[in-house]
């Protein structure tokens, strides 16, 4: 398992087009992708509703949790995808 933060600098937040974004990028992993906003809510990844229900505003932590056989591999894109686009 594996997992990072990411601080969310975007100033619209984790909003509907790069929710969207997220979805397609975490769907290219066979690892469960999970999104955890401050312990009260988790999503999973693959999934734009749940992605979306989050709510994440900019200047809000997320941990990314990734399990699986292409845990190294997703965990390692997904936080670049993160560092570039939110």
């Amino acid at each position: 398992m594996k997992t990072f933060t990411y601080k969310i600098t975007d100033p619209d937040g984790l909003h509907a087009r790069p929710a969207g974004l997220l979805v397609k990028q975490a769907a290219q992993y066979a690892s469960s992708i999970k999104i955890d906003k401050g312990g009260s809510k988790t999503a999973d990844a693959k999934k734009i509703f749940s992605v979306m229900s989050l709510a994440v505003k900019q200047d809000e932590t997320i941990t990314v949790t990734v399990e699986g056989t292409d845990e190294e591999k997703a965990a390692d894109e997904l936080k670049k995808y993160f560092e570039q686009n939110l």
